[in-house]
């Protein structure tokens, strides 16, 4: 049975910046707390070399000054590790910050912030890489859009607000039917796409038929979600653009043999 996913970056999102520091916060706590120990075990071993040697202190002023000499070194060295792993400690949590801050930022310019889903830049990447994949392994690849049918008329009478709930709505089916290696995107608008790796057009159509998004609710109104929708399988040669435009004209042929078929209103 296929792994269920999101089919989007969304879904692995790397921790913020908040959550970054408090886990190098709780880190640097435990090196903290390792490092006062080994350093107060050093002193206790330089008080007890002291006060083992205090007698011969007292009869042999060099070995007193043996004594000192060697504690003013293990201080100077204490503080001077303890000053350099300060200044590690605050360089190693900017690095932090600043990788999960790019982190965040690329997220956002590849998901899209209504659906959640991958947004077109995210997809046509994919589509690209995935071309290549199957180039040199033979696996299939079909990519699938989707085009909301009467969605300008929902709009127009309910306003965005409705619209924006129909096209969640949609995401959200698109979301369910997409496997762990799918990307499912919003390319803008109403039009939406499913990038299938390792799946030919029979498996593919199989995928798409579990996509029942149904009716969504507002202000007491049933709104329906109709779709139609155009697959294009990957043939040897084909470019991003190629499976683009192909899907596309297979939506077309479907939408213009719909045109045949009576249409029931919004109510």
């Amino acid at each position: 049975m296929d792994k269920q996913t999101h089919g989007s970056p969304s879904q692995s999102l790397p921790p913020t910046a908040e959550e970054y520091k408090a886990k190098l916060t709780k880190l640097q706590r435990r090196e903290w707390s390792i490092w006062l120990t080994s350093l107060a075990i050093m002193l206790c071993l330089t008080a007890g070399l002291a006060f083992l040697s205090f007698g011969a202190a007292l009869r042999d002023k060099n070995v007193l000054d043996s004594i000192v000499g060697l504690t003013v070194l293990i201080l100077l060295f204490g503080s001077h590790s303890t000053y350099e792993k300060l200044v590690i400690n605050r360089l190693r949590l900017e690095i932090a910050q600043n990788q999960a801050a790019s982190a965040q930022w690329r997220e956002v310019a590849l998901v899209d912030p209504l659906t959640g889903l991958s947004n077109r830049r995210y997809a046509e990447k994919r589509l690209k890489e995935e071309i290549l994949r199957s180039q040199r392994q033979g696996y299939p690849l079909c990519l699938v859009v989707f085009d909301l049918n009467e969605f300008k008329q929902t709009n127009d009478r309910f306003g965005h607000a409705a619209g924006d709930m129909v096209l969640k709505a949609f995401a959200e089916s698109l979301r369910k039917v997409a496997r762990e290696t799918d990307v499912a995107a919003r390319l803008g608008g109403d039009e939406f796409a499913l990038l299938l790796t390792e799946c030919d057009s029979v498996q593919a159509e199989a995928i798409i038929g579990r996509l029942t998004p149904g009716d969504v609710k507002f202000e007491g109104q049933s709104l329906p979600i109709r779709f139609s929708y155009g697959c294009n399988q990957f043939r040897i040669g084909d470019v991003s653009e190629d499976m683009m435009s192909g899907a596309d004209e297979a939506l077309y042929e479907q939408k213009r043999k719909a045109k045949r078929t009576p249409v029931t209103p919004v109510k």
